[in-house]
């Protein structure tokens, strides 16, 4: 076994030597990968838009990043679960409920998996969801303003990695654990991890009308390590597949321990019989501590709940829930073509892909063709499942998605390429390389029943040499290719922001027409709004101070304000009143520990602010937005603690 690891590791770093020879310091290299008159076809001209929105996860840097097809001009860096002093989301008071965890305060996590909702299985553009992978929690952002609107925290779980893939209705959004924990938690040793951990998958039910999330119940697995997921669509909605790896329950050097089985499983999931089970009254409340984070569009504000049980099942209670197909060793994607027939398993240590059918999984469950069982779950016989199996001749398969004209595509992560296969066949087309070390791709509505089949995006992990370098790490790269034709078409190449593990794409005219340009003030509701001038006014309120402001090109109302103290809580309460698209205006107050604000027209944004020592100090408004944007400015006069002067504050008379 180990010397097979090695292997890997040998001609993984062969294949890097080998493919490492494109641009060296800024010098193009003659065997360039791209044709020069590649250029028109990811040309966007001035005043002209992208085709295309891809959405990219943002790995480490807890966001999500949305960019343009085919130009690969990133658009919007949009804050999920880090704070982001670019906008002062996670610092001002409206969105600091965002990141409320049960372990408190939490201002970063590690997003992995977009996915975009859907309607009878094709994308409706309403919402996407992600997950953080490190604290664990869901995140769904509006497709309308493109903020994040809610989050959940998922309890029971550690490494929220099988997430947040959803069912083709949108009635379901799942997060699968990573990392099989003690549930409920408590102390014990870790090497009696084996038939002693769990392995929790939520089904998180989502309001049809709102968007709005709640744990309907959480499904206690044996303790595998649940990789990834993707739903039954068509012919098998009502199910959903998990990738698992480390059946062998190992808890030290996973690396050789945890590759010992032949076989790993998919584990089905026929989560509409289990809905029914817990509709008449089945599962099992467990007392839990989790927060439940959502921000109300009208009053601009989140608010953060505390939720303290969850509904759990288990899976031996419901016959006919959960069975495991076996699927070769450490499988990492778990990918379901549009007609639902066929369910993809990627085994990181083999080098073919196994995929299985539907309706043969039926079949063997139906005439009960197993193979024995694992903690009670039946097994199913892989030769029962099998459909075929693509001879692909590459290493390290990763991750498949479809063109929706009856080819797949698979990442290969060690031999660095893009591989297209037929589904039915298991012929392999053509193959492209990638630069270098490929993780996911992306076609847009891939992961649905109707794929735009124009473009494969695929993200890597390794940059090396593809731009100028700037220090030992750089952006992470993506290759755009042409799949119109019969062959793939390396088209073109552009570096990516975090460490993008996965990217959900759709078509700009589904997105754009719905686009939010201002808030209404008319349609303000923040406690603190000011939606006139004259409104404008300084409170207060023990040791805090409240101001209700308003900003216009080029003011603020008050400007100059007086009677603050040494001690005091200052809270700036900042409406911006344009009504004009794209005229945000920002805030920043000399001192202030939390960061600057960015308001958008219309919107309510509070920031607080405790002075130190007296003195006159000025604020200012941070994004130019006229000719006079140097004269948007104000003073706070800071007093001694002990001073008797009175608030007062100018309106700009």
């Amino acid at each position: 076994m180990k010397k097979y690891k090695y292997q890997l590791i040998a001609l993984f770093g062969s294949a890097l030597m080998f493919t490492g020879c494109g641009n060296q310091n800024g010098e193009s290299s003659s065997n360039s990968a791209l044709a020069s008159n590649n250029a028109e076809k990811v040309y966007v001209a001035p005043g002209e838009q992208d085709e295309f929105y891809a959405f990219m996860s943002g790995g480490y840097s807890g966001n999500l990043t949305v960019y343009g097809l085919p130009s690969g001009r990133m658009f919007k860096e949009i804050p999920v679960f880090s704070q982001f002093a670019t906008s002062g989301y996670g610092y001002s008071e409206e969105t600091k409920p965002m990141l409320n965890t049960s372990f408190g305060f939490v201002p970063w996590d590690d997003s992995h998996h977009p996915d975009i909702s859907q309607s009878k299985g094709e994308l409706d553009g309403r919402w996407i969801f992600i997950n953080g992978n490190n604290t664990p929690r869901i995140a769904r952002i509006s497709l309308t303003t493109f903020e994040t609107e809610e989050i959940i925290e998922i309890p029971n779980s550690a490494g929220n990695h099988s997430s947040s893939f959803i069912t083709e209705n949108t009635e379901y959004v799942v997060a699968g654990t990573r990392f099989s924990v003690p549930v409920p938690q408590r102390d014990m040793p870790i090497n009696e991890y084996k038939a002693n951990f769990k392995g929790a998958l939520s089904f998180i039910s989502v309001d049809p009308e709102h968007g709005h999330m709640d744990i309907k119940f959480q499904l206690m697995m044996p303790g595998f390590n649940y990789d990834l997921s993707h739903p039954g669509r068509d012919k098998s909605h009502g199910w959903f597949f998990f990738t698992t790896y480390n059946t062998e329950e190992a808890n030290s050097l996973l690396e050789v321990n945890a590759s010992q089985n032949d076989k790993d499983f998919i584990a089905a999931v026929n989560w509409k019989v289990i809905e029914e089970y817990v509709n008449n009254g089945g599962g099992e409340l467990m007392p839990a501590n989790y927060a439940h984070n959502v921000y109300d569009e009208s009053t601009h504000t989140a608010t953060s709940t505390m939720k303290k049980e969850v509904l759990t099942v288990d899976p031996l209670k419901v016959p006919g829930a959960v069975y495991f197909l076996p699927t070769p060793k450490s499988p990492h994607g778990c990918d379901v073509d549009p007609t639902g027939q066929y369910i993809i398993g990627n085994g990181k240590l083999s080098a073919d892909l196994t995929v299985h059918s539907f309706d043969r999984m039926i079949e063997a469950i139906e005439g009960k063709k197993f193979d024995g069982e694992a903690y009670g779950i039946p097994i199913l016989k892989f030769e029962d499942v099998l459909a075929g199996t693509v001879k692909s001749g590459g290493l390290g398969p990763l991750h498949t998605e479809f063109d929706g004209k009856g080819n797949a595509y698979t990442t290969f992560f060690i031999s660095s390429e893009v591989v297209k296969w037929k589904l039915g066949t298991w012929e392999v087309i053509d193959r492209k390389p990638t630069f270098y070390s490929v993780g996911h791709l992306m076609i847009p509505g891939g992961n649905s029943r109707k794929p735009f089949g124009k473009y494969v995006v695929a993200m890597n992990k390794i940059t090396k040499d593809r731009y100028l370098p700037t220090g030992p790490e750089l952006e992470h790269s993506a290759q755009l290719y042409d799949i119109t034709g019969d062959k793939m078409e390396l088209i073109y190449d552009f570096p990516t922001h975090g460490e993008p593990h996965y990217a959900a794409g759709i078509p700009a005219e589904l997105l754009a027409p719905k686009s939010k340009k201002i808030y209404r003030l008319d349609e303000n509701k923040h406690p603190y709004a000011v939606t006139s001038p004259d409104g404008a006014k300084v409170v207060r309120e023990g040791n805090e101070v409240h101001i209700y402001m308003s900003m216009i090109r080029s003011h603020f109302t008050p400007d100059n304000i007086e009677g603050v103290k040494v001690g005091d809580k200052v809270y700036f309460h900042i409406t911006n009143h344009e009504q004009d698209f794209d005229v945000p205006h920002g805030f920043a107050m000399i001192g202030q520990n939390t960061s600057e604000l960015l308001i958008m027209p219309g919107q309510t944004k509070s920031s607080v602010w405790e002075p130190k020592k007296p003195g006159v100090w000025p604020f200012y408004c941070t994004d130019f937005c006229s000719a006079l944007h140097q004269e948007m400015q104000g003073y706070v006069r800071v007093s001694p603690a002990d001073s008797n002067i009175e608030l007062s504050w100018s309106l700009g008379d």
